[in-house]
């Protein structure tokens, strides 16, 4: 490696421990060659410091941060307040929509007029009905035997207590 070819302040320093860091006259050093007389670490009130700015930070966010806005849900109006352009209206899609609205509600008229329709509502309410007693009756019968409820027998004998309950059970159909 020829000296005599780079200008003087580049030339590296035969002394030098560690040619790839430091030139001559001091052109190029590393941090570990530069000291300074003080560090933020050796302040005492770094430790204060350290531990004051995120909660300053966090405090100035929640004070002076304002509310994020949501469209119509939030109460302010969005694109979907905006009317829409007036569309062309065209004579004859527009009889055909109404014939077909004539025609939906006669056939709706038709079915909830039919007698099958009918018959199937009226076996709906009655299974209904039946059901309901049912289920009041299973638990009438429960509260007897436990002795709870509004068909409770604590106060009765034992044989007035089984006979109730053999006519709650005769008239719920069970035995």
């Amino acid at each position: 490696m020829g000296s005599s070819s780079l200008p003087s302040f580049i030339q590296m320093s035969s002394t030098c421990s560690n040619p790839q860091r430091k030139f001559q006259h001091g052109m190029i050093l590393s941090r570990r060659d530069i000291e300074f007389p003080w560090s933020f670490s050796s302040l005492p009130s770094s430790k204060v410091l350290h531990k004051s700015v995120p909660l300053a930070a966090s405090i100035a966010i929640l004070l002076w941060s304002s509310p994020a806005h949501a469209g119509f849900m939030s109460g302010f109006s969005g694109i979907e307040s905006v009317p829409g352009p007036q569309l062309p209206q065209i004579d004859f899609l527009n009889r055909l929509n109404e014939e077909n609205q004539k025609k939906y509600a006669e056939n709706d008229a038709r079915f909830k007029s039919s007698p099958l329709l009918q018959k199937l509502l009226e076996q709906s309410k009655l299974n209904k009905e039946k059901n309901r007693q049912a289920i009041e009756n299973k638990y009438c019968i429960r509260g007897a035997e436990w002795g709870v409820g509004d068909c409770s027998a604590e106060g009765m004998s034992p044989e007035e207590k089984d006979k109730f309950i053999a006519m709650l059970k005769e008239k719920a159909g069970e035995k």
